[in-house]
């Protein structure tokens, strides 16, 4: 696991801050070498002060970060940079402003090559908090980077009253109630809320949000809990979006028999809807933890630590995805209990 390189996707609509946060990784002195594949230098304008050298797709800064640009095969620039001396702490990906992120996503696990050097950290999208509402009406994309997000980035709010910002967040947390939100302006966020996020790695899915482990398991609990225990979610919860949904799933022991048919035949059937799938299992006669990320119908799994001496295994899964049907993945993910 660890000696891959991790790999972080920036997305996010048009002018919502995306190339001021690229900016500050390739310029800002944090003594680390990233490389940052992008899809325009034009869209970035490179200060050329800052250029050490540069071949015909690579910049390289001063601060030991290069820079270059997918022409057409994200897969060969990849590999390029693998190739490449002083090998990087990270490689970054931005997509373009339309862009679903999920083609480069799946790009990490598909390409055989990529995925034994590489692998997905975690999706980061940078949202404008004055004109997320409306984008988030009008078009898909604005959805979709949302709802696949690990990190979410809500930028400029300096822009916006109070109330508009948890307008914004509101609407956010309908659509994926997992990611980590970061409010800021000119995108100052600290680099390591972005990148190194090992967003799929046990202790981060368990810091993603208690509502990770509480809100959709608890009511499935004491489904007449509404009122008390859940007033951490502020006005959250009046926010509903019509197409998005997110299913957790919390069980004891699983049986892999059961389980990997059950996933594998889920995310076939539903991929197209199933925009990012996450979860940790506790297989029965397993001593360590199998832990799975999907984007779409492409699965991605393998066994991870040990579970601890006396820690309850327990296996929690995650969905997102659009128009899904809420009740069956989780009698379907229930029914895989050993």
């Amino acid at each position: 696991m660890t000696d891959k390189i991790p790999v972080t996707v920036l997305t996010g609509y048009l002018g919502a801050g995306k190339t001021t946060l690229l900016n500050r990784i390739l310029t800002e002195d944090h003594g680390k070498k990233f490389a940052v594949i992008v899809n325009e230098f034009g869209e970035i304008g490179i200060d050329n002060d800052l250029v050490v050298g540069a071949d015909e797709e690579v910049f390289e800064m001063n601060n030991g970060c290069i820079c270059c640009t997918v022409r057409g095969d994200l897969i060969r620039i990849i590999e390029g940079l693998m190739k490449r001396r002083g090998k990087f702490d990270a490689i970054i990906v931005e997509t373009t402003g339309l862009a679903d992120p999920a083609p480069v996503a799946q790009t990490f696990f598909v390409d055989q090559d990529v995925s034994d050097k590489a692998r997905l950290d975690a999706v980061v999208t940078v949202a404008d908090a004055k004109w997320l509402s409306a984008r988030l009406k009008d078009a898909p994309e604005a959805k979709n980077q949302i709802a696949f997000a690990d990190v979410i980035i809500v930028n400029k709010t300096d822009l916006v009253t109070p109330e508009e910002l948890a307008e914004v967040e509101g609407r956010i947390r309908a659509i994926n109630p997992y990611a980590v939100l970061h409010r800021t302006q000119r995108a100052a966020v600290p680099l390591e809320a972005v990148l190194g996020r090992n967003a799929f790695d046990l202790e981060r899915i368990l810091e993603i949000e208690p509502a990770f482990l509480e809100t959709d398991a608890d009511h499935h609990h004491h489904d007449h809990d509404h009122d008390h225990g859940h007033h951490h979610h502020g006005s959250l919860g009046h926010y509903h979006d019509e197409h998005m949904q997110s299913v957790s799933v919390r069980l004891g022991e699983v049986d892999p028999e059961k389980f990997m048919p059950w996933i594998n035949d889920l995310t076939q059937r539903e991929g197209p809807n199933i925009l990012r799938c996450k979860g940790i299992m506790a297989f029965t006669n397993e001593p360590k933890r199998f832990v799975f990320q999907g984007v779409h119908m492409i699965l991605d799994g393998d066994l991870q630590q040990d579970w601890k001496p006396g820690e309850k295994r327990e296996s929690r899964l995650v969905f997102i995805g659009r128009d899904l049907d809420v009740e069956a993945i989780r009698k379907g993910a229930l029914a895989c209990a050993a």
